[in-house]
């Protein structure tokens, strides 16, 4: 790749069992490939039960100027349905460690919609956030992936999940909270302080092309996407990955699927330069509905979600899709 490499994750699992000499392993190779910019956003995924003062000491001694903590609650209600290993006073005191330690862009991850949650629980967590004062926050509503524990739950009938109603307020609350205190929501999942969005997820939004090291790790280089195998054995070394071939058509959905995701919204100028008139015709005539139902705004040659728009974001998407 000859491309600069402006930023570095270490996550998409649970990097935190890295060992010094596994992080001085992997970011030497990388820093001897790629080289070294000082403006690099590096950033590492942490859970919070696995930021002991030990572990700290190894993370310090790394490149590592932006920590992500999967805290997803402050409740520990929640946290116990959720089967994580924390709890909120552990997770609190996670952060202010790292505070301590001289961290100064924190993001934290926390989830909405879960079995139970009422307005004032959620509103409660939102504080604690707020007054722990990090830089940037992530927030997920619960799905029930075929497989998990709460899946098997929700079959069983044990738990009951929140209704849209529910799930709405629940999204009007964070977005209240978060930017009456100073966050930007500036993607439908995420809000930032002034200087703090995260440089590598924005990069996914606008196309950029990244490169992805390790199981199951994807790579997108504008024409294809590639992911590596699951599982390091028997023949990870030797296998390669797999590959998918973009056509125009499927090029076209993803630069809708990204760019809307964008509380900016969607540059025409470029979907124009990138796939022609005819398809910003067709686009606009497809948002037509969403424009006069107040779900999508036309301004500056760009569309973007309403706040209305955001709760039903992805039957949007689709009625712009190809």
């Amino acid at each position: 790749m000859n491309e600069p490499v402006e930023t570095i994750y270490f996550g998409g699992g649970t990097p935190s069992v890295l060992s010094f000499s596994d992080f001085e392993k992997i970011l030497y190779a990388l820093y001897s490939i790629f080289g070294e910019n000082e403006n690099r956003e590096v950033t590492l995924e942490v859970n919070p039960d696995d930021l002991t003062p030990d572990y700290l000491s190894i993370v310090k001694f790394f490149p590592f100027n932006r920590i992500s903590l999967g805290i997803q609650s402050f409740d520990n209600r929640e946290l116990k349905l959720l089967n994580r290993r924390h709890n909120a006073q552990s997770a609190i005191q996670a952060v202010e460690r790292l505070q301590q330690a001289g961290y100064g862009n924190i993001s934290i991850d926390l989830m909405y919609g879960l079995p139970g949650q009422d307005e004032k629980i959620w509103a409660e967590t939102l504080r604690q956030a707020i007054d722990l004062q990090v830089q940037h926050i992530s927030t997920y509503h619960l799905t029930y992936e075929e497989g998990t524990e709460l899946h098997k739950q929700l079959k069983e009938g044990s738990i009951t999940p929140v209704d849209e109603e529910m799930s709405n307020r629940l999204f009007e609350i964070l977005t209240d909270m978060l930017t009456a205190t100073g966050f930007e929501h500036y993607e439908i999942s995420n809000f930032a302080r002034a200087g703090f969005q995260s440089r590598h997820n924005t990069s996914y939004w606008n196309g950029t092309h990244y490169l992805g090291i390790g199981a199951s790790a994807h790579s997108y280089n504008g024409f294809s996407r590639q992911w590596n195998y699951k599982t390091l054995v028997p023949n990870y070394w030797t296998s390669g990955c797999e590959i998918e071939i973009l056509d125009e058509k499927t090029k076209y959905n993803d630069f809708i699927i990204t760019r809307l995701r964008m509380m900016k919204g969607m540059d025409l100028n470029e979907l124009t330069a990138l796939f022609g008139d005819s398809r910003k015709t067709r686009c606009l005539q497809r948002a037509q509905k969403s424009m006069v139902s107040g779900l999508l705004i036309y301004e500056d040659n760009r569309l973007r979600l309403t706040r209305k728009g955001v709760f039903i974001s992805d039957s949007i998407m689709r009625d712009l899709m190809d």
